[in-house]
């Protein structure tokens, strides 16, 4: 069993950058696949970026590309996202995920719990 806990949600300005952690329990951390998704009020949750094992595949929601990057650090079995360009429409709750597969958008088996980013317009 996994367990992850996101970290660095906040309060910033549209425009600003914010980095969001997600430290994972367990060992063979190299082994997963990594996610990001969010959730808005009153919307279903929707899939942000992923990141394979090695670090070297990534994929991103084309709402996000280009001013989000995923990262990994897999020595602290801990997973980044790196928020640029901030948009109020980036307002979510952002929750971490991980996989033993290699599907980047599905198959997810464990979740942290949350952490809340609102983008102030």
């Amino acid at each position: 069993q996994v367990q992850l806990v996101e970290s660095g949600g906040a309060l910033v300005q549209a425009g600003g950058s914010l980095r969001l952690s997600c430290a994972a329990s367990g060992r063979s951390f190299s082994t997963y696949t990594m996610g990001w998704f969010r959730q808005a009020p009153g919307e279903e949750r929707e899939f942000v970026a992923a990141i394979g094992g090695g670090g070297g595949i990534t994929d991103y929601a084309d709402s996000v590309k280009g001013r989000f990057t995923i990262s990994r650090d897999n020595a602290k079995s801990t997973v980044y996202l790196q928020m640029n360009s901030l948009k109020p429409e980036d307002t979510a709750v952002y929750y971490c995920a991980a996989q033993r597969g290699y599907y980047p958008r599905a198959g997810y088996d464990y979740w942290g719990q949350g952490t809340q980013v609102t983008v102030s317009s």
